[in-house]
């Protein structure tokens, strides 16, 4: 349960923060929905390179870049997201 919670905290954090970066706007539901899938896409490319993420601010960081991607594929496939 608590892994639960602290993916959406992780979540809520990675997507606004890559929401800012990658200048969007969006509610907090798409915040967690990006920075959970951008952790996803984050944790895997990464791995691909061979880091793995220990710690809060090491996760967050690779969340946050994963989410970026997200968004910018996004942006890419659907045009004027915004």
């Amino acid at each position: 349960m608590i892994s639960f919670l602290l993916s959406i905290l992780y979540g809520a954090l990675a997507g606004w923060i890559s929401s800012r970066i990658m200048k969007t706007t969006g509610g907090t539901l798409r915040n967690i929905i990006t920075g959970i899938i951008g952790g996803m896409i984050g944790s895997f490319l990464f791995s691909l390179i061979g880091f793995y993420a220990h710690g809060f601010l090491a996760n967050l960081i690779v969340s946050v870049v994963g989410a970026c991607i997200f968004i910018y594929i996004g942006k890419k496939l659907f045009g004027g997201m915004k």
